[in-house]
């Protein structure tokens, strides 16, 4: 009985993690508002132990949405600069920057459940204590959650692309997202984004130059792969198969 109980309650948990992505929003006539979200929400079957997971590890590991800002230094009991990554995946190669950079905070925000488990699962196998985790739509996070010039730095690794060209404006990375990522930086913090299709890469490109507050730190537009950036395994895969990969890295002034 005591372990139905806790399935139960884990199933619970991670349901209510899930509609924290997928409330819609009207307008006050009633009609759906469509807005640029920073995710697509997809099915994924949530397994029992990342449900434990998640239960288990959310007080240590886990952060919720708030309509106020976070106060970075109580939350990791320490003033290091905070990097946040936006849409980790199952969350290995954030866990893997973590445990190599114990001088840097690091947060992740990710709506996809299983991955949400996973990573937790595997901060708890590394011993990771300069991490936190969120399951919550990124750009709401950034609106309401994080305070003007607290991040140290923001990582965004193969968005989704939406490779169709009438689907383009649902791409994250448009001007007034990074007009608020750079907004949220402190002077001298970083956006590093990494994609596999090469129209987005000039998207990329096109946007964060074109903000007057950012500088490439790439004399030819890409920087090569960077050593602390881990390869995923989505990524060797596109090696092996012969994709490319861009990567932007550009300093705030």
């Amino acid at each position: 009985m005591k372990d139905k109980q806790m399935t139960d309650l884990n199933a619970v948990f991670a349901d209510q993690k899930r509609k924290t992505v997928e409330t819609a929003e009207f307008t006050e006539d009633g009609r759906y508002k469509r807005r640029v979200r920073s995710f697509v929400l997809r099915t994924g079957r949530l397994s029992d132990f990342q449900k434990n997971m998640m239960v288990e590890h959310w007080p240590q590991l886990g952060l919720d949405y708030q309509n106020t800002p976070f106060d970075f230094q109580a939350i990791y009991g320490n003033d290091k600069p905070v990097i946040l990554e936006i849409g980790f995946g199952m969350g290995k190669s954030l866990v893997e920057m973590a445990a190599a950079n114990p001088d840097k905070n690091y947060l992740g925000i990710e709506v996809h459940t299983p991955g949400v488990g996973a990573c937790i699962a595997y901060a708890v196998e590394k011993a990771v204590t300069n991490l936190r985790i969120i399951c919550h739509d990124a750009t709401e996070i950034l609106r309401d959650a994080v305070a003007d010039a607290s991040l140290g730095g923001l990582q965004l690794f193969f968005p989704d692309p939406w490779h169709k060209a009438k689907h383009h404006k649902r791409r994250i990375v448009q001007p007034p997202f990074v007009a608020q990522v750079v907004q949220k930086l402190q002077p001298n913090g970083f956006i590093h984004m990494a994609t596999d299709w090469e129209n987005y890469a000039e998207q990329m490109l096109e946007v964060l130059s074109a903000n007057p507050h950012l500088t490439n730190t790439a004399p030819q537009d890409f920087i090569p792969r960077p050593d602390f950036r881990p390869l995923t395994k989505f990524e060797a895969r596109g090696h092996r198969l012969g994709h490319g990969v861009w990567d932007l890295y550009f300093i705030k002034r």
